[in-house]
C-alpha cells in the first residue's frame, strides 16, 4: 500500500497535476462526453406498452415505482398472471426492482433469447461496415454465453453498450450477499473475459468472490451479484474524472439494495470507479448493508470516512504496484474524487492487498486481497489481515455486530 505524503509542496504539486490532467482532457474531448440523439429502444417500447396495459381489469402500475409496491402487486397476482406478464414484457420484469427474482430470470432468459436472434441476423447483413459485423459477433457471443445453462440473470437491457447484473448462488435464501461494483469500462462486451484477464472482469470477480467465500465458511448461505447495470465511464477521459455517471449508478444501486429478497446482510466490493459510486450511494444505503470494502479507489467523493454518512463500516485497500496511487486525489471544482481512502487520516479499516497485482488484480485466488474480501462478505472478520501489524482494522468488531 502506498503512504500518503501530506507535505505542502507534495500537495500543490499534485493539485498543478489535477489541473493539468483535467485541461488535457477538456482539449481532447471537451467538457462533456459524447452524446447521441436518443431514439427509442425496444425496452423504451416495452415500457410505453407497460403504461397502457391492464391485468384483471386494473392499470399495470408504474415500472418506476417503489420496489415494496411493485413486490405487492407481483403478490396480488395469481402464477398465471405473473408468468403472462413477465413473457409479455420480459424487458420491462426483468429489470423491475420488487419484481419475484424467479421471475427476474424468466424474463431475462426470454429477452436474451430475443436479443441473440436480432443479432444473428444482424450478423449476416451485408450493409453493415467490418467493424460493425465484427461487434454484432462479439454481442451474439456475449447472448449466447448468458443463455448458458444455469446462469441467473437479475437484469438485462442490451441498448447502448448494455446493462447486465448475474446473480451466483440463492439469493431467495442467502444469508450474506455480496455485490460487486467495478469500474470503467465496464459494459455487456467486457462483463466477462477468458484467460488471465478472467478474474478482472465483473463475472469474473464475482465468480472468485463466491468460490472464496464458499471455502471460508462452507455452512453460511451467500450469493454474489455481479453488477454491472450502470453506464460506466469509457476510457479515462472525461466521464471518469466526473461524478455524474457515479451518481446516476448511486440510484440505481440504492435502487437494487433496497429490493434484495429476504433479510440476508449485505457487503458492497467496489472497485476503482466503483468505489466512487459506492462512496455516493453511502448515505442512502438500506441498514442491511455492514460494510463497505473499496479497491483501487480514486477517491469516493468525501473526505473522510465520517463524511459518507453511512452506518456499514468502510474498508480500503491498495496494492503497490496500482497506478491509481498516482492519480491525485483531490476535487476541483466537480473534477476528481476527493481524499484517498487508504490514507490513515481518511479513517478507513486499511486492509492487506498483498499478493494482488496491479490495478486489476484484487480478486484473484490467491491472493490476501481476495481472501480479505471473502472474510469481510461472510462477516468472518477476525480473519481479515490488516495493513498493518497492529491489526487496527479489525478493533471493535465482532461477528454481525455493527462497530
Amino acid at each position: 500500500m502506498t503512504s500518503f505524503d501530506s507535505s505542502p509542496t507534495l500537495t500543490a504539486w499534485r493539485a498543478l497535476l489535477a489541473v493539468a490532467v483535467v485541461f488535457v482532457m477538456l482539449a481532447t474531448t471537451g467538457w462533456t462526453a459524447v452524446r447521441h440523439q436518443h431514439t427509442a429502444t425496444p425496452r423504451d417500447i416495452a415500457l410505453a406498452s407497460w403504461a397502457k396495459d391492464r391485468i384483471g381489469g386494473h392499470a399495470l402500475p408504474d415500472a418506476d415505482a417503489p420496489a415494496d409496491r411493485l413486490a405487492r402487486f407481483f403478490a396480488s397476482l395469481t402464477a398465471g398472471q405473473r408468468v403472462a406478464l413477465t413473457d409479455k414484457y420480459p424487458l420491462v420484469v426483468g429489470n423491475m426492482n420488487g419484481a419475484p427474482v424467479t421471475l427476474r430470470y424468466r424474463a431475462n432468459r426470454r429477452a436474451l433469447v430475443a436479443a441473440e436472434a436480432e443479432e444473428r441476423q444482424r450478423t449476416g447483413d451485408t450493409r453493415l461496415s467490418f467493424d460493425g459485423r465484427h461487434q454484432a459477433l462479439l454481442r451474439l457471443e456475449r447472448f449466447r454465453s448468458l443463455l448458458a445453462k444455469d446462469r441467473q440473470i437479475l437484469s438485462f437491457d442490451p441498448s447502448g453498450r448494455g446493462h447486465v447484473a448475474e446473480v451466483l448462488g440463492d439469493l431467495d435464501r442467502a444469508q450474506r450477499v455480496s455485490v460487486v461494483v467495478p469500474g470503467v469500462d465496464t459494459n455487456l462486451l467486457t462483463l466477462e473475459r477468458t484467460g488471465r484477464k478472467e478474474n478482472a472482469a465483473p463475472v469474473g470477480m464475482a465468480r472468485s468472490l463466491y468460490g472464496a467465500e464458499r471455502s471460508a465458511r462452507p455452512d453460511t448461505r451467500t450469493a454474489v451479484i455481479a453488477w454491472a447495470d450502470y453506464t460506466a465511464p469509457a476510457g479515462l477521459g472525461v466521464d471518469a474524472a466526473l461524478g455524474g455517471l457515479a451518481a446516476a449508478g448511486a440510484v440505481r444501486l440504492n435502487d437494487l439494495l433496497d429490493a434484495l429478497p429476504g433479510t440476508s446482510t449485505v457487503s458492497l466490493f467496489c472497485h476503482s470507479y466503483g468505489s466512487v459510486l459506492c462512496g455516493l450511494a453511502a448515505r442512502d444505503l438500506p441498514g442491511r448493508v455492514s460494510d463497505i470494502a473499496v479497491a483501487g479507489s480514486p477517491g469516493m467523493r468525501a473526505d473522510n470516512a465520517a463524511g459518507l454518512r453511512t452506518g456499514a463500516r468502510v474498508w480500503a485497500m491498495r496494492d503497490a504496484d496500482d497506478w491509481i496511487a498516482d492519480v491525485p486525489n483531490i476535487e476541483v471544482g466537480g473534477v476528481g474524487h476527493g481524499a484517498d481512502p487508504v490514507d490513515p487520516e481518511f479513517g478507513a479499516r486499511l486492509v492487506s492487498a498483498q499478493g494482488a497485482i496491479g490495478h486489476s488484480g484484487y480478486f484473484e485466488p490467491g491472493t490476501e486481497s481476495l481472501s480479505n474480501f471473502a472474510a469481510i462478505g461472510v462477516g468472518a472478520y477476525d480473519s481479515v489481515s490488516c495493513a498493518s501489524a497492529e491489526q487496527a482494522c479489525r478493533n471493535e468488531i465482532s461477528d454481525g455486530v455493527r462497530a
